[in-house]
């Protein structure tokens, strides 16, 4: 396939994985409907079909996990323990690594924060999704180092080296993205693992941003841990993963309380009750009756994009990087974001301002004008875009009415699914805004701006 873009071709000759919503029709203000272009992947990614009909093809047979006699019950603990295998095979883990389904990134890093050894130091950089950066505050007798933003891989890893030798003894943890949420742009994982473990510290590596573009192997990157979530993976059904080291996670308190945590439950002779909790980290963390469909979705879409084979979707993710920055570079008004600078290799995230509009404004204007979906505002890494736009951490960032500049940003992020013709819709709907201004009004609602309505 070939796309045109202000006179210059562009070959896209590798198709997108099917997913759903690839023909869903959304209504414009101005009248009539358009396919909709689902170009936030970096929030929630759309179910690819295939982990779809795996679902599907699943949910008669659903049954209770772990605790049932019944055929069903044994064919869904079958099939969880499957996917927990299926999972650890993706992620290249090592032989004495765990899977542990969680939630999501946000809570796996949360069951880690609540796993450390009493006194641990965590490093962690300002740069990060606050999924990332704000459970340490929370861990019991944890002291916090948050680094400054870098301006290149080579001095994120140099800042961290610093910071840990000066570091006294005892147990030490350095949390690392993959991919940022705001850049896309790739983070030194290796080397940062590599410094961290000179030092005697581990990593934990948050690839929510990471795994649906690029092949992650925790052997290979040396890290510790890996976490991410499955609905930025094509699996969107509310679970996640925490992989990797076991000891840490078999030593804390389970992180919930409850069936399937325990060995045994006792009432003693003085009334309390005592309980004997699993050995195994999964077991010991997974209490409760756990989310089967979730992971099986995930080890769906792990089989899915193995099969396809990262290097071509690496391929078809370039092929859309290179049309969307070129469109970008045409419309003079626009400041795409960037930490490591225009050459930074990146996953499919970018992130960018225009003169003279407010984000969430032009984020509006293109859903309601012209049935594109966007992310506006700060990402939930607030210290990075207000660092990256030269505001101060006091300057305002929500979303605000069409005259409000505020500090925040437009996000556009696509993947596996995406065809070229919806990135070649963007570039040319954000340049016909910018260049002849929204065709309708808009407001401000429940801090959201939105279509006015019509007269």
């Amino acid at each position: 396939m070939t796309v045109s873009l202000a006179g210059n071709p562009v070959t896209c000759d590798l198709p997108p994985l099917p997913v759903l919503g690839r023909d869903v029709t959304v209504p414009l203000v101005t009248g009539g409907e358009v396919t909709y272009a689902a170009l936030d992947y970096a929030a929630s990614a759309p179910a690819l079909q295939r982990v779809w009909d795996d679902v599907a093809a699943y949910a008669p047979y659903y049954g209770s996990v772990h605790r049932g006699a019944g055929y069903l019950s044994q064919l869904s603990t079958e099939l969880f323990e499957q996917s927990r295998a299926t999972v650890a095979g993706f992620l290249g883990c090592r032989p004495t690594d765990e899977v542990v389904f969680t939630r999501s990134t946000t809570d796996s890093l949360n069951l880690l924060a609540a796993a450390l050894p009493e006194g641990t130091q965590v490093f962690v950089f300002e740069t990060e999704h606050h999924a990332a950066l704000l459970p340490w505050q929370r861990a019991k007798g944890a002291r916090v180092t948050c680094l400054a933003a870098p301006r290149t891989p080579e001095q994120a890893v140099a800042a961290l080296d610093v910071a840990l030798h000066g570091a006294p003894k005892g147990p030490k943890l350095v949390c690392a993205t993959g991919a940022s949420n705001v850049t896309g742009e790739l983070w030194p994982v290796r080397e940062l693992a590599a410094a961290a473990h000179r030092h005697g510290a581990r990593i934990v590596l948050d690839a929510a941003q990471l795994v649906p573009h690029r092949a992650v192997d925790i052997g290979e990157l040396d890290v510790d841990w890996v976490a991410f979530s499955g609905h930025k993976l094509y699996a969107p059904f509310g679970a996640g993963v925490l992989a990797g080291r076991p000891d840490w996670l078999r030593d804390a308190e389970p992180y919930l309380a409850g069936g399937g945590a325990t060995r045994t439950v006792v009432r003693r002779a003085d009334g309390e009750v005592e309980a004997e909790w699993q050995e195994s980290a999964a077991a010991r963390h997974e209490a409760g009756s756990p989310n089967v469909i979730g992971a099986y979705a995930i080890a769906s879409a792990c089989k899915a994009l193995t099969e396809a084979g990262f290097d071509r979707l690496d391929e078809h993710e370039a092929q859309l990087l290179t049309l969307l920055r070129d469109g970008l570079a045409e419309i003079p008004q626009v400041r795409v974001l960037s930490l490591f600078g225009a050459d930074a290799d990146r996953v499919g995230v970018l992130s960018f301002v225009v003169s003279g509009w407010n984000s969430s404004h032009l984020a509006a204007a293109l859903s309601a004008e012209h049935g594109i979906g966007v992310r506006d505002g700060l990402f939930c890494a607030h210290p990075l875009v207000k660092h990256l736009l030269g505001g101060r951490p006091e300057d305002p960032g929500a979303c605000g009415s069409p005259e409000d500049l505020s500090f925040n940003a437009v996000r556009i992020s696509f993947g596996a699914g995406t065809p070229p013709e919806h990135v070649t819709r963007f570039v040319e709907a954000l340049a016909t805004l910018v260049r002849e201004g929204a065709s309708w009004t808009y407001h401000t609602r429940n801090g959201r701006c939105v279509p006015a309505p019509s007269a």
